[in-house]
């Protein structure tokens, strides 16, 4: 008597399964979950698969889907093709059809079969086959939940991966479970899900663990269930010992004649996988081994297509080995029970067996309904047949680049190139030279997200290309600086002006659109760099020659030529293009999510919030109806959360950067960006600085080529410092604005020159001058030029930090000048002349403080009443009152202090502004200013931050208790105490007090 496959019983695994109804649970409530399994080969991943999909498959519609061992030749997408066959069979296809919705022709994509005349234009990319088949998955979620499972992740194609990855991150809806199994022992150094996992494992979606070995005990349990009686010593020991706790080799050891002796084991874990395979007769060994060499699973059709012998032998060998449990079966394909059998028997065939039958393979996939020309490739080139592998090698470019499987497209154009000298007639087969599949190579690595094997071959095409006409190197130029571009590296620009110097003017035939292509793409370039007066020339130089190009080409140069007039000041006519652009893009949902992005960006620059939100908004309703709200629609959700910010619209602002966060390119780094400013309003600093530290790296990457990108991450990162109470840091992040290599965008321009004024009046009243020169000089603390010998004499010290904020006060007055006359200067630049006048008043050397900050009392009253302004962001007025609270304590005006604290903390409440609320809580606190507290033995004042610290020196705090009050560190504090003595003349804390308070004679 043989045993069973498998027991019938999970055996040790029982937690897991526990672990998948919990997620299962979680998912049926509509939060979607994810879990990727891991293991060694033979560990039981699928078994555990098995059984709980089975206990699902009452409740859920189960989508099962394989990836197949072709090395790097699986076809596109393949597991997702079982799963959508199996999906129609489920629901029918005029359910899936209907829940695709608008775009339901590209899921052609997947099954080729679903082609048909209703289909969408075929360039759609490879994002918007993403975001079809994740709203698929949710709307039909929605009716019954829904369990993905793909198993053999280490064999998916990349194609399979990002998708993947797409639905994990992006679904938004639904009832969704996404299991993954891969085999650890499989994911070598460099195998893509080395850096695939931990990127998907970011989010809080997905839970990640690893089976583990059975232990003693446990196999001791499979046995006997296994048997169905207790083994004896001797062969349990012996099975434990060979087995080492694998599941699969348990049973494999048990299924040897049902395990009546324990000397009949063989020796090797080779020679355990192969025990049943050579048991069997000739006719099925021989089934197995054709088998074998077309991977995992193979349907009966094609099968029947290879095998050599009669339907009847077929079958009669199929029965066999399914009966000795190596081959499963069922409708339409035989799969091995186990993958290391498969590969056993794979690696044992003969050189001639596996060039035969792996021709037998391409043979009949030649004529089949399944044809696949990536697979065809691996066989033809299985079978050494190079000029075949060549052909179907060009044709899987095609295929695959149809599917937007370009990770596919790429490692096709690799074979081909490989094969390129092995093939006489190269050039006639492929229609093309050895350039052109370079270029398109490269191109396919590009939009595989692979740039710098991109950037590799497009220089290896352009060192070939001397003896191509003007145009083709004309566009691998241009090539070659999209690629520096994607990987954030200066050079684009004078890529596409030498491309241009290759295609003078006159020099391609009437209507060849490659020119004001070029010029477009070159005014998008110095658009962005803030170039805008060059940006301007060149758009209009592309509008001129490209009047007989498409409407679609026309109105994103009218677009670049619009958003660069706006940011030069010419704010009339800037919008007067954007209406030609809108008008141009009708029709095209490209030109027209471009149009909208860039003029909701003016809407917002020029102060015109609530416009910009209404037509991003109108953008994001129009790509949600065409199912591209996740994909094309993304940047204007981004876009749209600057202005609702403004507006104080905070929650709205972050449910829109909700799904742009899923994208890991410039998108998705610009929508963490407005995430951390998100936080910092919202009282959460430290959060937004460790999100902030994270995104660096490619941030200032991205602002080498974006101006905006520079100076909307010089706001945060000063906000943020702001917000912690680092005025240090604060003023390094903003102090270069109005100088290279910043360039003027004055809707940028003036925020940011906002927050180095602040930081340049908390610098002014520091307990430390030397440490204020040092940082106002631009290094740190004592790198300023007074930071010497002399600088230990506290007046030389306080001189050099009121002829050092002095200057750095008429510098930033001299960048606003200039910005005086942008729409928003109206709200901001009496908020910034109110910090540049409260830095004066810190060092001024006046005793009286009434008198000492009179000015800036006014100062910020004017800011108040200008932040009531429609063009002010709506956190603008509780932080001028709470400003003008704080100058008018230190005034010693304890009453009016009190009237700004409570009204800046009313409107901060209402408006949910939390950063600002604490800050009224902590100005609140305050005790009065001391009338005569300027009194000290050298006659200095004492600065804004000591007179905090000196209140709760009084209250009897300790350094670490006022660094806790204040928000800054206990080694700070004992500076600002420091300075209280030095000033005073006292010799101890109490002392201190005491002197402080007594009246100025």
């Amino acid at each position: 008597m043989r045993a069973p496959a498998s027991s019938t019983t999970l055996v040790g695994r029982e937690s897991d399964l526990a672990a998948l109804r919990d997620e299962f649970a979680t998912a049926s409530r509509g939060e979607l979950r994810a879990v990727v399994i891991g293991g060694e080969a033979g560990i039981g991943k699928s078994r555990l698969l098995d059984e709980f999909l089975g206990e699902q498959e009452q409740s859920a519609t189960v989508l099962l889907g394989r990836c197949v061992d072709l090395g790097d030749d699986g076809a596109p997408y393949a597991p997702f093709a079982a799963v959508l066959r199996r999906l129609i069979q489920t629901v029918g296809l005029e359910r899936v059809l209907e829940a695709a919705g608008p775009g339901a022709g590209v899921l052609s994509a997947l099954l080729p079969e679903l082609a048909d005349d209703s289909a969408v234009p075929p360039r759609t990319g490879a994002e918007r086959l993403y975001e079809l088949v994740t709203v698929l998955l949710e709307r039909v979620s929605a009716e019954r939940p829904v369990i993905l499972a793909i198993e053999d992740l280490h064999w998916a194609d990349r194609s399979t991966l990002e998708l993947l990855r797409f639905i994990v991150r992006m679904a938004e809806s639904g009832r969704l479970l996404v299991l993954l199994t891969y085999r650890s022992d499989e994911v070598p150094r460099g195998h893509v899900l080395r850096s695939w996992l931990p990127e998907l494992e970011r989010t809080r979606r997905v839970t990640r663990w690893e089976l583990a070995r059975l232990g003693d005990e446990q196999v001791a349990e499979l046995v006997e269930e296994l048997l169905g009686r207790v083994p004896d010593d001797g062969s349990l020991e012996r099975v434990t010992e060979l087995s080492e706790g694998v599941p699969f080799f348990v049973e494999e050891l048990v299924g040897i004649d049902g395990l009546r002796s324990g000397d009949d084991l063989p020796e090797t874990l080779r020679e355990l996988v192969l025990a049943r395979y050579e048991r069997l007769s000739e006719p099925a060994q021989r089934l197995l081994r054709v088998l074998a060499a077309g991977g995992v699973c193979v349907t009966h059709e094609l099968l029947a297509a290879v095998f050599d012998g009669t339907p009847d032998e077929l079958d009669a060998a199929a029965r066999e080995a399914v009966t000795a449990n190596l081959l499963a079966a069922d409708s339409t394909e035989y799969l091995f029970r186990h993958a290391l059998v498969r590969e056993a028997i794979h690696a044992d065939l003969l050189p001639g067996e596996r060039t035969r039958y792996h021709a037998r393979y391409a043979e009949a996939l030649e004529v089949s309904p399944q044809r696949s020309a990536v697979q065809l490739s691996a066989h033809w080139l299985a079978a050494h047949d190079v000029r075949r592998a060549f052909l179907a090698s060009l044709e899987a470019m095609e295929e695959a680049k149809r599917s937007y499987a370009y990770a596919t497209v790429a490692a096709m154009g690799d074979r081909v190139l490989e094969l390129w000298d092995g093939v006489p007639d190269a050039e006639v087969l492929s229609g093309s030279d050895r350039v052109a599949v370079l270029a398109q190579t490269a191109s396919a690595l590009r939009n595989a997200g692979n740039n710098e094997r991109a950037l590799a071959l497009v220089e290896a095409a352009l060192a070939e290309a001397d003896e191509l006409p003007p145009s083709r190197r004309a566009r691998l130029l241009r090539d070659k600086g999209q690629y520096l571009g994607n990987l954030n590296r200066p050079g684009s620009a004078q890529l596409l002006e030498q491309a241009l110097a290759t295609v003078p003017p006159g020099a391609l035939p009437s209507g060849d659109p490659l020119r004001p292509h070029l010029m477009t793409e070159l005014a998008a370039q110095r658009m962005l760099a803030g170039h805008f007066d060059a940006a301007i020339e060149t758009a209009r130089g592309a509008i001129a020659e490209a009047q007989e190009s498409p409407a679609r080409m026309r109105s994103i140069a009218h677009n670049i030529l619009a958003a660069s007039l706006v940011e030069s000041g010419r704010i009339d006519e800037g919008f007067a293009e954007f209406e030609i652009a809108g008008t141009l893009a009708a029709g095209d949902a490209g030109a027209t999510l471009r149009y909208l992005v860039n003029a909701s960006d003016a809407l917002n620059s020029v102060g015109r919030y609530a416009e910009a939100v209404r037509m991003a908004e109108e953008g994001v309703a129009r790509a949600r109806e065409r199912g591209v709200e996740r994909t094309s629609g993304i940047w204007l959700a981004a876009n749209t959360a600057e202005p609702l910010i403004a507006l104080g619209r905070y929650e709205q602002a972050a449910a829109m950067l909700r799904v742009a966060l899923g994208f890991d390119d410039r998108t998705g780094v610009t929508a963490q960006l407005q995430r951390v400013r998100l936080w910092v309003w919202h009282g959460e600093p430290k959060r937004a600085d460790d999100l902030l530290r994270r995104l660096r790296s490619p941030l200032r990457a991205l602002a080498e080529l974006e101006q905006q990108t520079r100076l909307a991450l010089a706001r945060a990162s000063g906000e943020v410092a702001i917000a912690l109470g680092d005025y240090d840091r604060a003023w390094l992040e903003t102090r270069g604005i109005g100088a290279p290599p910043f360039c003027s965008l004055p809707g940028y321009d003036l925020p940011v020159l906002a927050v180095a004024s602040r930081a340049l009046a908390e610098l002014a009243g520091a307990a430390d001058p030397v440490r204020s020169v040092g940082v106002l000089a631009g290094g740190g603390a004592g790198s300023g030029p007074e930071s010497g010998p002399e600088s230990g004499r506290p007046a030389a010290a306080e001189a050099a930090l009121t002829a050092a904020v002095l200057a750095e006060a008429r510098r930033l007055e001299s960048v606003l000048e200039p910005l005086r006359t942008w729409p928003t200067a109206a709200a901001w630049a009496p908020l910034i002349e109110a910090e540049l006048t409260t830095s004066r008043a810190a060092v001024s050397p006046t005793a009286d403080r009434t008198e000492r900050y009179a000015g800036a009392a006014a100062a910020w009253e004017q800011a108040a009443s200008a932040a009531e302004h429609p063009l002010a962001p709506a956190q603008l007025l509780p932080y001028a009152l709470l400003r003008a609270a704080r100058v008018a304590q230190l005034s010693g005006d304890r009453s009016r202090a009190d009237r700004l604290v409570t009204q800046g903390r009313e409107l901060a409440e209402a408006g949910g502004v939390a950063m600002l609320v604490r800050a009224a809580d902590a100005i609140g606190a305050q005790p009065p200013a001391r009338a005569a507290a300027a009194a000290s033995a050298q006659g200095q004042p004492l600065t804004e931050r000591e007179e905090q610290v000196l209140a709760l020196i009084e209250q009897g705090l300790s350094n670490k208790q006022i660094g806790e009050r204040l928000y800054i560190s206990a080694k700070t504090a004992s500076v600002h105490v420091s300075s209280i003595l030095r000033k005073t003349g006292a010799s101890s804390r109490t002392e201190a007090v005491y002197l402080a308070s007594r009246p100025v004679t």
